[in-house]
């Protein structure tokens, strides 16, 4: 068994390589606009206990990372 196949963890290569190739074929098949679709808030208090929970946990954030917006020269946005 090679080094690759043995970390484990965060570091797990074999489930990385997985969800990557399950993520493409998830964005091929063209079912993005339909699960952005089916996860929209259903009512306004729905949405609002969406709005309630962002800002909650905006409010435990020291603020956005200064990297954050930094355009990247290889593909012209985030890094």
């Amino acid at each position: 068994m090679s080094d690759k196949d043995q970390v484990q963890g965060e570091g797990d290569y074999k489930s990385a390589e997985k969800f990557n190739k399950d993520e493409r074929a998830f964005v091929k098949s063209g079912g993005v606009e339909k699960a952005a679709g089916e996860a929209e808030p259903k009512s306004a208090g729905e949405a609002q206990e969406l709005k309630d929970a962002e800002q909650a946990g905006r409010s435990h954030s020291k603020g956005e990372d200064a990297s954050f917006n930094r355009k990247s020269p290889k593909s012209g946005g985030a890094e």
